[in-house]
């Protein structure tokens, strides 16, 4: 395998092969294909979740339960306990506050009255990709909380464009107009 544009980014080492990024280095673990932001770094024996720049969630306060999965699936489904249950307790975490209430105030009906934020993952048929599912919709749920919308400023219609609407409704008027029946009275 032969990397090319390998460089260092946020305490990674990331190369590109064939297109898609890899990580390279051994104490560095990949989530997911898709997301090239989601990384778990292993050091010591913390590790952590990164949801952007300047939030960071240690694994450590993400509770992930495997269970059985629902659903037709035969034997597999059955006998495999392949699906995830992922708690995360928003008020006991370590996020900031403001990352706390924008969490809180979100109303999802997966974040239980406790700020318990409770996910079920059970896509897949193997735990693992069902735990990075969970992770994935987990940062997904943080990104869109944290994510300020950009307040609309109401303007007002330039003079010319009220104009040219009153000359195109004028005209299309006379157009109609001239389709009527003609009548010799």
């Amino acid at each position: 395998m032969v990397l090319w544009g390998f460089y260092w980014e946020g305490g990674l080492y990331v190369g590109i092969h064939g297109g898609r990024a890899l990580i390279v280095m051994s104490n560095l673990y990949w989530l997911t294909k898709e997301n090239l932001y989601i990384f778990i770094k292993r050091s010591g024996n913390t590790s952590m979740l990164r949801i952007n720049a300047s939030v960071v969630i240690p694994l450590s306060e993400i509770e992930c339960h495997a269970m059985r999965a629902q659903g037709a699936g035969g034997q597999n489904v059955n006998k495999v306990s392949s699906a995830i249950h992922l708690r995360f307790d928003i008020p006991n975490s370590s996020l900031s506050e403001f990352c706390k209430t924008r969490l809180l105030a979100l109303g999802d009906k997966r974040i239980t009255s406790d700020g318990v934020l409770i996910i079920k993952a059970q896509r897949f048929r193997t735990q693992e990709q069902n735990r990075e599912d969970a992770l994935v919709r987990l940062r997904e749920i943080i990104i869109d909380a944290i994510k300020i919308e950009k307040l609309r400023r109401a303007t007002k219609p330039t003079f010319s464009s009220k104009q040219r609407r009153m000359d195109q409704k004028s005209q299309r008027g006379s157009i109609k107009s001239a389709r009527q029946k003609v009548s010799f009275d």
